[in-house]
């Protein structure tokens, strides 16, 4: 598998990165080992996951895996802080106080002695950005972090976060962003996709198969072991099973059709061709499925067929 610079840092990752969202609750822990061993074994080096993803259990899943299934230094581990679930509320906290004590129990439930990437897993208009970038310079400055990157923000607010992190000034710079981008929502396009261009921050997209809709496999229906009639994700795919995704998602089959792939190949090889992009991150609930997705390293899509889905995603 190709790997590609994370924008101007010297770190290089797989141009697919593993989610492991699931991992610990969905995904068991044979799935989970199957999906990083089939990963690895294809090329890949980057795998992706936060504090929060199953309360802890997704970054337990990966830590088992460490020096016993896999080394450690296969595997370039990417997570995030500042997001935690209580009484089943959303709760953003990017205090240095709350982040570093993320990151100490990262470190501990992955079993190693440093995060390859942490990031800031969403903006918090409640703290200074000085105050969250102070953990980043911590993080780094204490070993406990190589590279930092940030999460679901604003393109002005990956601007000023990577603008104060100017390593000619001793600070720890941001070396990536993350954010959901796919056919069905291009809005990376409109400004944090350029900074991240301008600003030589490496672009990881997450949910490009449009959170599965991309997929098709919600065409008939909601099928019962889909994320769709899941508790935990019915909501996060609901946004998306509206006229005007149905029409991408039609496209995106009848391209499938026409080219002899499957619509997995065609939504995932649009979003990691895509210019800025250094990596697409999918995430699966079972090893079958990953290596259904990992087929689109075989493939690229005509200039005629990238050209036609961009005008109806656009529409």
């Amino acid at each position: 598998m190709e790997l590609r610079a994370l924008g101007r840092s010297g770190i290089r990752v797989s141009r697919l990165g593993l989610g492991t969202m699931t991992w610990g609750r969905d995904t068991d822990e044979h799935e989970a080992a199957d999906q990083l061993r089939t990963f690895l074994d294809r090329g890949g080096n980057l795998v992706d996951s936060a504090a929060v993803y199953g309360d802890g259990d997704s970054e337990r899943t990966l830590g088992g895996f460490l020096g016993t299934l896999v080394d450690r230094e296969e595997v370039v581990i990417a997570t995030k802080a500042g997001i935690s679930i209580a009484d089943g509320l959303r709760r953003i906290d990017n205090s240095k106080l709350s982040l570093i004590a993320d990151l100490d129990k990262s470190l501990q439930r992955l079993g190693v002695e440093y995060i390859d990437l942490w990031q800031i897993h969403a903006w918090d208009p409640a703290v200074e950005i000085e105050e969250m970038l102070g953990a980043i310079d911590f993080a780094v400055n204490t070993g406990r972090v190589r590279y930092a990157g940030v999460s679901n923000f604003a393109g002005w607010q990956l601007a000023r976060a990577a603008t104060i992190q100017n390593p000619w000034f001793g600070k720890a710079p941001i070396s990536s962003v993350q954010s959901e981008y796919s056919l069905l929502n291009r809005s990376a396009e409109e400004e944090i996709l350029p900074a991240s261009i301008a600003l030589g921050v490496g672009f990881l997209a997450w949910s490009p198969l449009g959170r599965g809709v991309l997929t098709g496999k919600y065409r008939a229906g909601v099928p019962s072991d889909s994320r769709g009639a899941s508790p935990h994700f019915s909501g996060f795919v609901e946004p998306y099973m509206d006229a005007r995704a149905s029409s991408i998602v039609d496209a995106v089959c009848v391209a499938a059709d026409g080219l002899g792939y499957s619509p997995i190949e065609v939504a995932l090889s649009w979003v990691r061709d895509r210019e800025g992009v250094s990596s697409a991150i999918i995430g699966a609930r079972t090893g079958a499925q990953l290596r259904g997705a990992l087929t689109v390293e075989e493939i690229s899509l005509p200039a005629q067929v990238r050209q036609a889905l961009d005008e109806i995603s656009l529409t």
